[in-house]
């Protein structure tokens, strides 16, 4: 990509694009297309395909999706299923039909099997049943890799295809029910601290080994795959590294100071059991994330509690 190159970035308020938008704008690109939910409904194909014609973008970023944890999954299966296949859909058929020169979708960890032999390799995706909690979302984001293969294989187009490990960080949901495991564990142990309370209660055994990726490692991995990869098989960004839930939340009950004691509620689902990406293909094109566990936790929790409970007028 040249600096001055038309760039969309999709979904530019959220997680991922917001961290693309500032990586972006840090590595000195100028030309950045971004469109709010308002401006632009990516589900509608009729709308998108005006905004297309109207903005000509050359290389698209799609990080818009609707995600959420276990208790969204489960609470939303059809809205999870539906608004992610009709985004992907409408986006990647236009960039089709308005010669894009080059597509990166986001896709998820979510989508390998359940019972994936650990580390997970690229090649191990369909090999098995998906979890169940997350399966309409990992369904559409299946699809999504399907369509960019697809549409590589038939009309030769140049779209690459992304599979980021569990995220947070800058501008991450502290929603209280629809919220990833990261920042639900901050918002609770701020709470706890807050209110001077003697404990937490932690979804499931705490047993569940997962990776996490500072959301701004994951923007700079982006860029790095859009300059330097051309391949439709999907690719993994990931630390390569994971710990329990458990080890996390005694992690961030430090970093936040609430000093509680941690109750578990083994009735709560605990998802997959262990969940961590082989990252070896992005490592030897020359990636690996530069951010440690402890720093971007701290990051994390620096911004919720100046931007994000300021905000909320919390």
């Amino acid at each position: 990509m040249e600096k001055s190159s038309k760039i969309f970035v999709a979904g530019h308020r959220g997680l991922v694009g917001s961290a693309l938008l500032r990586q972006l704008q840090k590595e000195g690109y100028t030309n950045l297309i971004t469109c709010s939910r308002q401006e632009l409904d990516l589900k509608n194909s009729a709308a998108v395909a005006k905004k297309f014609e109207e903005e000509k973008p050359e290389y698209i970023f799609l990080a818009a999706a609707k995600a959420g944890g276990i208790y969204a999954n489960s609470r939303y299966p059809a809205e999870f299923i539906y608004e992610n296949l009709q985004i992907q859909n409408s986006v990647l058929h236009q960039a089709y039909l308005h010669h894009v020169k080059k597509v990166m979708f986001l896709g998820s960890s979510c989508i390998y099997p359940k019972l994936c032999p650990q580390p997970i390799k690229e090649e191990f995706l369909l090999t098995g049943a998906l979890e169940p909690s997350n399966e309409p979302y990992a369904v559409a984001k299946i699809a999504g890799i399907k369509t960019c293969q697809s549409y590589n294989r038939q009309y030769g187009t140049n779209f690459i295809s992304v599979m980021p490990t569990n995220l947070y960080g800058i501008n991450d949901n502290f929603h209280p029910e629809n919220s990833h495991v990261v920042p639900a564990l901050i918002r609770r142990f701020h709470e706890a601290r807050t209110s001077n309370l003697r404990e937490v209660t932690i979804w499931g055994t705490g047993s569940p080994r997962r990776e996490l990726l500072f959301v701004d490692d994951l923007a700079e991995a982006c860029l790095f795959l859009m300059n330097h990869y051309e391949e439709s098989e999907i690719i993994n960004v990931g630390s390569g590294i994971d710990l329990s839930i458990q080890e996390l939340a005694g992690l961030i009950n430090e970093i936040v100071g609430a000093g509680v004691r941690l109750v578990y509620d083994s009735s709560k689902p605990d998802g997959t059991p262990r969940k961590v990406l082989d990252v070896s293909r992005i490592n030897r094109l020359g990636w690996s994330a530069p951010t440690s566990l402890r720093a971007g936790l701290k990051i994390t929790y620096e911004w919720y509690r100046r931007e994000y409970l300021k905000d909320a007028g919390l």
